[in-house]
């Protein structure tokens, strides 16, 4: 009885105006999906986009300006994806370790430089795509699936024997580890983007101009950090699944 009278008591009484869990959701047929991610998600995939085709529009053999910076991370991808893969395995796995740096990076920096917020729709308010755990889950899903596929695509059958090395009673083991990947690569990226736009969000409230600066120019570095970690932990399973057991590198 006093459990139920406390949570009837907690139902009566508001307690914040801050409501978690309310979405704009668009319906396709009988599919639910989030509107507000699928819209910032765009936006931040149209920017790439842009970015791309006006950046190779017209290649110049001494690149300036846009040109310039896009062969800058090209370069710095390449290097990304070489590190954790080796000089002979990278090259496959560039566009896909790219593209999640890529994608990871510009919605972290939406979420710390645009003002989402302003922009009022339906029962919810826009963020970074990366402040909502269906994406980020879905980016460590799709890592999941990607480390899964390189395994047996260079094994075979054969990537089975990882789970039973070097001693069988390690199965249970291993079989765990395959679920806390994806769990601590969503979560630890949706933890830092969403406590990271709170903490700017209640200073900016609290004292609206100079305090909530040098916090949003450090959101800026962790927002950079955690893309590439992402990347860098994703690279690393990869080449986890793809190397054969005693194999060095050379």
């Amino acid at each position: 009885m006093t459990v139920i009278n406390a949570l009837n008591l907690t139902n009566s009484i508001p307690l914040a105006s801050l409501e978690v869990g309310k979405h704009f959701y668009w319906y396709l047929g009988p599919l639910r999906v989030h509107g507000q991610v699928f819209l910032t998600s765009w936006f931040v995939i149209a920017i790439l986009v842009t970015a791309s085709i006006l950046a190779s529009r017209n290649v110049q053999r001494i690149p300036s300006g846009l040109q310039n910076l896009m062969e800058y991370v090209l370069e710095f991808l390449r290097d990304l994806a070489r590190n954790q893969l080796g000089e002979k395995e990278y090259r496959p796995w560039l566009p896909f370790i790219g593209t999640l740096f890529l994608f990871i990076f510009v919605s972290n920096w939406s979420g710390a430089l645009l003002p989402w917020k302003i922009i009022e729709i339906p029962n919810t308010e826009l963020a970074a795509p990366t402040n909502d755990i269906n994406t980020t889950v879905a980016l460590a899903l799709l890592t999941s699936l990607a480390y899964f596929y390189a395994g047996f695509k260079k094994k075979g059958l054969g990537y089975f024997a990882n789970y039973v090395e070097p001693i069988p009673i390690l199965l249970p083991i291993k079989i765990l580890e395959d679920f806390t990947k994806p769990l601590s690569l969503s979560f630890r990226l949706f933890g830092n983007i969403l406590a990271d736009e709170l903490v700017v969000a209640v200073l900016v409230f609290l004292v609206p101009l100079f305090i909530p600066l040098p916090l949003m120019a450090l959101g800026l570095f962790t927002s950079a950090i955690q893309a590439l970690v992402f990347a860098t932990l994703a690279g690393a399973y990869i080449h986890e699944a793809i190397e054969s057991h005693g194999e060095e590198e050379h």
